[in-house]
């Protein structure tokens, strides 16, 4: 029981520590739909979509580093006035019930671990995403924690080339995925967006800035913020200002090895050798390849 309230009072003294980090401005997301609160999180619900536009949360290393098991105990959420998705819109349909808010990162307590299983928090994703690189996109952000110790995160769908819909609910397979982090401590901030697929570039590769997400999603993300610190941070994902895992960088951009040259086709419009470069092998552009099989 002592070691229970230590922690809760550790907790405490980390979200007042990062209250004040954020100068007590209210950094949650602007956007249309419903708002549910809970303890740890906050989220906005689409009745259209039935699942969150949106899901915002502060981490700390408390959260992240916590001892308590997976609950998943997956049910309706009971905040959610016009009723959320169902455990039998799930059922057979070949996605995962993938986490917005990861529960890898509420392990602090019962409670913390609980409510990252109401189905708000869940949306239906391709089982190789949900165990590929958005579960290592998580896994990043939990060392981010550690490392910086605190974390402003906002996450959720992208409903743009959407796969289709299940359940009885038509819950909506969204086509893409985002992630959007905020560290107090250096100011700065990093957005990823991913395909709904399984995905093969280091996570690093889908690295978007904050305003290409508010572009995609029409959500306003820090709209608490002071208007000229969030324009300069929203604007720019510096990925070499963050610490990536090895394998999750960025490959390096390879060097061609074919020297560019002159086409040499002939521009049916001049007579005349086309003046195009290209470094095709066979020494054609891509509008005069039909004339390489005549020689």
């Amino acid at each position: 029981m002592k070691l229970l309230i230590l922690k809760k009072f550790i907790f405490l003294l980390s979200f007042v520590f990062l209250s004040l980090s954020l100068g007590g401005k209210n950094l949650v997301p602007k956007s249309s739909g419903q708002i549910a609160e809970h303890t740890y999180y906050t989220l906005c619900y689409s009745e259209q979509h039935e699942q969150a536009i949106w899901v915002y949360y502060k981490l700390t290393p408390e959260l992240v580093n916590g001892s308590e098991k997976r609950t998943d105990d997956f049910r309706p959420d009971p905040k959610v006035s016009t009723g959320s998705a169902t455990l039998t819109d799930y059922k057979g349909s070949g996605y995962h019930r993938g986490h917005l808010c990861p529960a890898g990162s509420m392990d602090m307590n019962r409670t913390s671990m609980s409510e990252s299983f109401f189905l708000s928090n869940m949306s239906p994703q391709a089982p190789s995403f949900n165990t590929g690189r958005w579960k290592m996109l998580e896994s990043q952000v939990r060392k981010w924690t550690n490392q910086y110790q605190n974390l402003v995160v906002a996450t959720g769908p992208v409903f743009k080339d959407n796969i289709g819909h299940i359940g009885t609910n038509q819950v909506t397979v969204p086509g893409y995925y985002y992630k959007v982090v905020y560290c107090p401590s250096k100011q700065k901030m990093i957005a990823f967006v991913m395909p709904n697929k399984k995905l093969f570039q280091p996570i690093a590769a889908y690295v978007k800035t904050v305003d290409q997400v508010e572009a995609l999603t029409g959500i306003d993300f820090f709209q608490g913020m002071e208007d000229s610190l969030e324009d300069k941070l929203e604007a720019t994902s510096d990925i070499s200002a963050w610490e990536f895992s090895s394998s999750q960088r960025k490959p390096a951009a390879t060097k061609s090895t074919t020297a560019s040259t002159q086409c040499k086709g002939i521009a049916k419009s001049t007579g005349k050798r086309c003046k195009q470069k290209t470094r095709n092998n066979i020494g054609y552009c891509r509008y005069h390849q039909k004339q390489a099989k005549k020689h």
